[in-house]
């Protein structure tokens, strides 16, 4: 296990709007606002059309393959995740959602892309000191949350 100890800094709330796009809209916004460490928080609608990856390919032998869930129609939306810095110093937000309509869900990485419908509320409370940097782990091939 690492361990960072941090502070909580500015909060953020915005209000996503339709077609609006998970990561890139959170990961611009960080950008521009000098937010190097989040916790995000997020509820509102996700579009049809929008790409969860659901897992990875049973085999892990040449290195972990995403598995790509497409959502069918707009659906309820709760998510929430971290942003830190990659070694370049690029905001990258890793956030799980939870996704559903008329009781069925699918849970979720965001990376592969979510587009908003019609609306997502959004927490982003900006964590100082910790030092942690998303790095490329040549075993996986993902970028893990490291600590300096």
């Amino acid at each position: 296990m690492q361990v960072s100890e941090g502070r909580i800094g500015r909060v953020f709330t915005l209000r996503l709007e339709d077609g609006d796009r998970l990561p890139e809209s959170l990961e611009s916004l960080a950008a521009e606002r000098g937010v190097e460490c989040a916790v995000v928080l997020l509820l509102g609608g996700a579009g049809d059309g929008s790409r969860l990856v659901v897992g990875p390919e049973p085999d892990r032998g040449l290195g972990i393959v995403p598995m790509i869930h497409i959502l069918a129609g707009s659906q309820e939306i709760a998510a929430m995740g971290t942003l830190f810095p990659d070694e370049s110093g690029r905001p990258v937000l890793h956030m799980h959602a939870a996704v559903g309509r008329e009781g069925k869900a699918t849970v979720g990485c965001t990376r592969a892309g979510v587009k908003v419908w019609l609306v997502g509320e959004v927490v982003m409370m900006e964590v100082l000191g910790t030092g942690g940097v998303r790095r490329k782990d040549p075993a996986t091939g993902l970028q893990l949350l490291q600590f300096s």
